[in-house]
């Protein structure tokens, strides 16, 4: 069921979850499919009125303030993806847990997370064309495409509040498993290494250990040496892009089969053993539930090539 925009004027009342964000992110969700320039437009018009009045774009909404939403002809834009599609019914086998706030997926390597980039939907657009009757749906944190295991989807606004302010507050503990070249030493439980974010003309993010970076700090812990390569878990305590990869790096083990980062020849030998993606998996996350306030924690399973590769290093 794809929602369009509104053919005529609605009038919504906002309620306790819905308060505290602004107007525009708001008629974002409410019309689906048309332009952010389109949606300031209508704001700068006057068409949109909270309690009748004029509101600039970065008014926060209130509880029980009445949102008068225009009519808004969009142009057909494309279609939503169709829940038949292939890759979209993977999804439901891929769901670790789900209730009324949350839902834990164990995403597959090579599925971005969102929509971009050349894609015309990633993970976030599939779950919601899986669930067309959820009104909320939102990334509560991210993995990199390449990236397999436990990734949250907030179902409700104050879901996703109490889930950031976790994450702002250190909370949450995700743990990762990671594969990378060489013995790791076991007496090396961390990396801090400060980390700056490089975008390319091309648009391609490539981090860096710089003096000019932002503080950044993961754990680690030997789980199996092998000859060669050692499986290490990873627990990030800042949460920058490619982190993990890049410390790795830095440490000097970089991740199998890592395309920015690894190792040429340590990467041959991998994919000689038929690994062909990154070998780096969000194998756990424990958090404190939005809405029973209760600590609950999700694992999701190594995929079978992971295991494959694992076998054959033995």
């Amino acid at each position: 069921m794809k929602q369009d925009a509104p053919q005529t004027v609605q009038f919504i009342t906002i309620d306790a979850d819905q308060q505290g964000q602004r107007v525009d992110n708001f008629l974002r969700t409410q019309l689906k499919g048309v332009p952010k320039s389109m949606i300031y437009r209508i704001l700068r018009k006057g068409e949109v009125r909270v309690n009748k009045g004029r509101v600039k774009p970065e008014y926060k909404l209130q509880a029980g303030d009445l949102v008068r939403v225009p009519p808004v002809r969009v142009s057909e834009g494309a279609p939503a993806p169709s829940p038949k599609l292939q890759k979209i019914a993977e999804l439901e086998s891929q769901i670790l847990f789900e209730d009324d706030r949350l839902l834990v997926i164990n995403k597959a390597s090579g599925t971005a997370v969102h929509g971009g980039s050349g894609l015309s939907f990633g993970l976030i657009e599939g779950l919601r064309a899986l669930r067309p009757d959820t009104p909320f749906m939102e990334l509560v944190h991210r993995l990199d495409r390449d990236t397999s295991g436990c990734i949250l989807i907030a179902k409700r606004r104050s879901a996703l509040r109490h889930l950031h302010e976790q994450l702002r507050c250190g909370q949450m503990d995700k743990r990762y498993q990671a594969l990378v070249a060489g013995q790791w030493p076991e007496n090396r439980f961390k990396v801090k290494a400060p980390l700056k974010k490089n975008v390319l003309q091309s648009g391609e993010r490539l981090v860096s250990v710089s003096d000019a970076g932002k503080p950044s700090e993961t754990r680690y812990r030997l789980l199996q040496s092998y000859k060669g390569a050692t499986l290490v878990e990873a627990s990030p305590i800042t949460g920058r892009t490619h982190q993990i990869r890049v410390h790795c790096q830095h440490a000097g083990h970089p991740i199998a089969c890592d395309p920015k980062y690894g190792d040429s020849e340590f990467d041959a030998h991998m994919r000689s053993l038929g690994l062909n993606r990154l070998f780096l998996h969000a194998a756990s996350i424990s958090l404190t539930h939005p809405k029973t306030e209760q600590p609950i924690r999700f694992e999701a399973p190594l995929s079978e090539e992971l295991i494959a590769v694992l076998d054959k290093l033995k």
